[in-house]
């Protein structure tokens, strides 16, 4: 029983240590930009596995030279009540878990009419219910895995980013090292790689197209001109008006 005791007091110790660590570096990136997530690395150890080298696009710009059009872009296409929700939106959440439900549903009550086909059977797209803050949170200290145990610690960082930084600052990281490509993080490395301008410069309808190839970056990577971009793209543009910024 005493060995069980002491076994049971170390996991809570070493996971109020892991608590205090992510205090301790959240609190530090009110002043300190952070100069790589874990999933940037993840990213880097994919990339060099698979060809060898490293193509690495990145640079880190203040807010105040990102573009507002981008910021809209973002805010509209991504978490449109960014600026007064705490972080999480239990709203979206639970439209995203009705949804991939109706959606599994659909999937079980089809009768593939063969073996064959029921192994090629496409399962249900999954739609997600997160905020910015959630997304920065996964993205700074996580990576792709899906367990409870790290969906539960992700949603405690998510509250820890709304309750040590700004806003304005959560946005800022965010838009500096989210994902835009193979290699490619932040609004700045973006902007050059498929525009050949700065972050600063970017008008509503280039802001509306990286918006739009944040959910799969590297498949619209490849299909810059897509019927599917083009058209998205022009429904964010409507939309950003209605965006608000920190």
């Amino acid at each position: 029983m005493k060995s069980a005791l002491r076994v049971v007091g170390l996991l809570v110790l070493a996971l109020l240590a892991l608590q205090l660590y992510f205090i301790l570096r959240i609190a530090a990136m009110a002043v300190i930009a952070p100069e790589s997530t874990t999933f940037e690395r993840s990213q880097a150890w994919q990339i060099v596995a698979e060809k060898g080298r490293l193509p690495w696009r990145q640079q880190w710009v203040p807010y105040a030279q990102i573009s507002d059009n981008l910021k809209r872009a973002v805010v509209a296409s991504e978490d449109d009540g960014f600026s007064s929700h705490g972080g999480v939106d239990w709203d979206a959440i639970q439209k995203a878990w009705d949804k991939n439900a109706k959606a599994e549903q659909r999937a079980a009550s089809r009768k593939p009419t063969a073996p064959q086909a029921a192994a090629t059977a496409k399962p249900p797209k999954i739609v997600g219910g997160s905020t910015i803050t959630q997304q920065l949170a996964k993205n700074l200290f996580f990576t792709g895995e899906r367990t409870l145990l790290r969906k539960g610690q992700e949603l405690v960082v998510t509250l820890l980013l709304e309750q040590f930084l700004s806003k304005q600052r959560i946005l800022e990281i965010y838009l500096n090292h989210v994902e835009w490509g193979e290699g490619v993080f932040g609004a700045e490395a973006a902007a050059q790689h498929y525009f050949r301008k700065s972050a600063s410069k970017l008008n509503a309808y280039e802001a509306a197209r990286l918006a739009v190839m944040l959910p799969r970056p590297r498949y619209f990577e490849k299909l810059p001109n897509s019927a599917y971009v083009a058209g998205r793209a022009s429904v964010i543009v409507g939309r950003m008006g209605d965006a608000q910024l920190p």
